[in-house]
């Protein structure tokens, strides 16, 4: 019987950004040899839905049920906690968690916990379908934080970052970037959470400032956690 705790994760959605998870709970644990890391098990379902065009077009029972089979396999696997690195599918965690024991860690919710005591207002960059969902924006007003969601101008471009870069592995155009980061600061944004995973990669290659919350970073080190591990207390 093995001593440790296992985190079971969800991933595939997209497989970068999974890849990138793993690297997170890795570089993050405070460990310092193998046996101290976290004993997991990724399901890397690349062949998921797409999410987004499930949500906008109504069609949320077939990624339920996607999700589920996942969930369930995980279960019978014995793991302590769930991650599921993709923020659109958290529409559905809370009525995937009422059907399994194992708990599932809620990204956005950790995240929006997450947030300084100082930040006041927080864009929220995310796909169309993250956005519809209205999670993030439910989850930051309940802690008294005014969440900015982009105009549907520049959220065509956090679309095209997301969707024409980073998922079909082509060069970004940063200059949509900087458009973006300027419509947040007219608007009073203290702060922007990444919101999607292939943004979580996305700062990572392009190093971008601790302005950019990766909510991504959020769930690796609450993962961390729900397996009894220490988190490191400084990340270089």
């Amino acid at each position: 019987m093995w001593k440790n705790k296992t985190l079971g994760i969800i991933g595939g959605m997209g497989p970068l950004a999974t890849q990138y998870f793993y690297k997170k709970i890795i570089e993050l644990t405070d460990a310092s040899c193998d046996q101290e890391h976290v004993d997991l098990i990724i399901l890397n379902h690349a062949s998921m839905p797409d999410r987004t065009q499930l949500i906008l077009s109504s069609r949320t029972d077939e990624l339920y049920e996607a999700l589920l089979y996942d969930a369930k396999k995980l279960e019978s696997l014995s793991v302590a906690a769930i991650a599921i690195p993709c923020n659109t599918s958290h529409l559905l965690v809370d009525r995937l968690q009422e059907q399994i024991s194992v708990p599932i860690i809620n990204m956005i919710k950790e995240t929006v916990r997450d947030l300084s005591k100082d930040i006041e207002c927080v864009g929220i960059l995310a796909t169309d379908g993250t956005i519809k969902s209205g999670l993030y924006q439910q989850s930051c007003l309940e802690v008294g934080i005014k969440p900015y969601v982009p105009s549907p101008e520049k959220q065509k471009l956090v679309m095209k970052i997301i969707y024409d870069g980073i998922k079909a592995g082509n060069e970004i155009d940063y200059n949509d970037v900087i458009k973006i980061e300027g419509e947040l600061s007219a608007n009073g944004c203290q702060a922007a959470i990444m919101a999607c995973t292939e943004l979580s990669c996305f700062k990572d290659m392009y190093n971008l400032p601790n302005y950019y919350i990766d909510a991504m970073e959020v769930l690796a080190k609450r993962s961390i956690e729900a397996c009894g591990k220490r988190v490191k207390r400084e990340v270089k």
